[in-house]
């Protein structure tokens, strides 16, 4: 690959980088907050035993539950389990939502699986998490204590549940990929001119010291909209107010240049 084309493909990658560390301080832990929230309001509502949200991971291709709630649901938390395994497994590879009166005579049912997370269920409602890729997640229900078995109606509330759960999803794996996707970008420019030392070179030198200046200008800032999810919306509306007027004067300064 000639020079010019390496350049831009590093300048590139210090970019989306810088994008992402960025994100990452801002976002903070806001995707676990949120999922937690869901799976808490879905336990809540169903007046369930437990509730989770199990996310698909590669390497290995895997259902990893990073969210659970309810009496039951403690032990389910980091647990992974094959993409097509149990019933969570089936719903993500068939993307088909999924309720069960009666798991323990229904062959797609893993034991095994439930008995590693402590709790045996007696029935199960399932839905797929999808975002514009494709299913990416599942969310499970366990066990309501005032019915044997879940109506429609359930599976249409689980649906709406599943659907509030994928945006923090999406936004979290853009962020948490990206050294990958940088990784296999760099690749198919490169095509086999770079080695696959060259392109971890390359990755490296792209997110290597982004923090370590953590007293510029920039991180002060990045640090001060992070903190923004505290303020009321009059604070809000202040700074707001004052990030206009300074980015006026940004226009007109950049103008006289």
């Amino acid at each position: 690959m000639p020079e010019a084309e390496l350049d831009a493909a590093l300048a590139a990658l210090i970019a989306a980088a810088r994008r992402a560390a960025v994100a990452k301080q801002i976002q903070g832990d806001v995707e676990e907050r949120l999922l937690q929230s869901i799976v808490d309001a879905t336990t809540s509502l169903f007046d369930a035993e437990a509730s989770s949200i199990a996310l698909f991971e590669r390497d290995p291709d895997r259902l990893e539950y990073r969210v659970a709630s309810g009496a039951q649901g403690a032990g389910a938390i980091g647990l992974s389990v094959k993409p097509s395994q149990g019933i969570a497994g089936y719903v993500f590879s068939t993307g088909q939502a999924l309720a069960l009166s009666d798991v323990a005579h229904d062959p797609r049912f893993d034991r095994t699986v439930a008995e590693r997370t402590g709790y045996v269920p007696r029935s199960i409602a399932a839905v797929p998490l999808f975002d514009e890729q494709g299913t990416v997640g599942v969310l499970q229900v366990l066990d309501k204590r005032d019915s044997a078995s879940f109506s429609l109606r359930d599976m249409e509330l689980l649906g709406v549940f599943a659907a509030q759960a994928t945006a923090p999803i999406s936004a979290a794996r853009v962020q948490r990929d990206t050294g990958r996707l940088l990784h296999e970008v760099l690749r198919q420019i490169g095509a086999e001119a770079l080695t696959d030392p060259q392109i971890e070179a390359l990755v490296g030198e792209a997110t290597r010291g982004l923090d370590a200046d953590s007293d510029s200008p920039f991180w002060h800032l990045t640090e001060n909209v992070a903190r923004l999810r505290t303020m009321t919306d009059r604070e809000l509306e202040l700074v707001a107010d004052i990030l206009e007027v300074v980015a006026k004067h940004a226009e007109r300064t950049t103008r006289r240049a």
